[in-house]
């Protein structure tokens, strides 16, 4: 059996570098970097316009949101105080003013809020007209109709109402009824049970409108 130490005398030495060899490597980095050092001043020495320009770029961009942010979330925040404050004294001015100056979901709820205040027909024409959120609008739309219903006909207020013909409206079970009812008022249960028949079979009507639609059936 060959021994360990024989098989290692097989073995390849690695050869050991003479003195001039190491000076030769490191006089062969330095000379590299020196080239690479140089290849860099000189790109920086052209660029160096175009490289300031960016960095500002960027420290302007990224300061600009952390601005814009900071900015956006004092406005909302002022909204809502705001909001809170004019409800907490009852100031359907302050609302309207609110609605005014904001936007969204926000502008609305603010401006039917108004019209609960002191009762401003205009303030729910302006949401009919106006709204940003399509609930708003087809809310205020519903309490037209109930204010305004008498003076219409039947197929009048079905013409009014026909937007909401929609599941897409949260009213379109109360729109549909409030259609039927008033085709019933004027003694037409055939066009009325066109609408109740939405409702009643309709599973995904809310318990009390399929009541009613079953009751006036």
């Amino acid at each position: 059996m060959t021994s360990i130490l024989a098989r290692n005398k097989n073995l390849k030495q690695p050869v050991k570098k003479t003195r001039e060899e190491y000076a030769e490597d490191a006089l062969y980095r330095e000379v590299w970097e020196d080239v690479n050092n140089e290849k860099t001043e000189q790109f920086l020495k052209k660029y160096w316009r175009y490289i300031v320009g960016a960095a500002l770029g960027v420290m302007i961009i990224v300061c600009g949101i952390q601005i814009g942010t900071r900015m956006h979330y004092a406005s909302k925040m002022a909204i809502a105080r705001a909001h809170e404050e004019a409800l907490a004294n009852m100031d359907a001015g302050a609302l309207a003013n609110l609605s005014k100056n904001s936007n969204g979901a926000t502008a609305d709820l603010a401006m039917f809020q108004s019209y609960l205040i002191d009762k401003d027909v205009k303030k729910l024409e302006d949401l009919a007209n106006n709204a940003h959120t399509r609930d708003f609008k087809d809310l205020a739309l519903v309490h037209l109709a109930s204010i305004n219903g008498d003076k219409m006909s039947a197929e009048e207020l079905e013409k009014y109402l026909s937007g909401m013909d929609t599941k897409s409206s949260p009213f379109f079970y109360m729109s549909r009824l409030m259609v039927a009812e008033k085709y019933l008022s004027e003694n037409k249960k055939e066009q009325a049970d066109k609408f109740l028949d939405v409702i009643i079979n309709d599973s995904d009507a809310p318990d009390s409108i399929s009541a009613t639609a079953q009751m006036l059936k």
